[in-house]
């Protein structure tokens, strides 16, 4: 399983990858290898301001449908409209083209739950 060592991780298996006062979120391979074969993602949530450990959307596979949680507080900006056609790219390329949304912080976001990349393999 791949893990990069740039990104930060939270128990739910999202991964964080922080940028200035912006973060990119998706879901970690092996959540993505958990779920099996995703065909959907829906985010209906673009434009909220929520809390960390809210659900910002879901994710459905062939077998099951799980929640998406935000790993840290701040307003969605933006959300990977390639997924609407192409899902399984969650599957094949969680790290980059399979992001799910981009998150403005919130001013004193609480990061201090989130992972590097070796205490998060350690959890599983």
């Amino acid at each position: 399983m791949n893990f990069p060592a740039d990104l930060k991780y939270t128990k739910d298996h999202e991964w964080v990858r922080i940028e200035g006062d912006v973060a990119t979120i998706g879901i970690t391979d092996f959540a993505q290898g958990e779920l099996g074969d995703i065909v959907f993602v829906e985010i209906e949530t673009n434009g909220q301001t929520m809390d960390e450990h809210a659900v910002f959307g879901t994710v459905e596979a062939v077998k099951t449908v799980s929640d998406l949680y935000m790993p840290v507080s701040g307003t969605i900006i933006e959300v990977n409209g390639d997924l609407a056609n192409d899902p399984a790219a969650v599957n094949n390329d969680p790290y980059n083209s399979g992001w799910m949304i981009k998150v403005k912080l919130s001013e004193g976001a609480d990061m201090s739950n989130l992972m590097d990349a070796s205490a998060y393999e350690a959890s599983l």
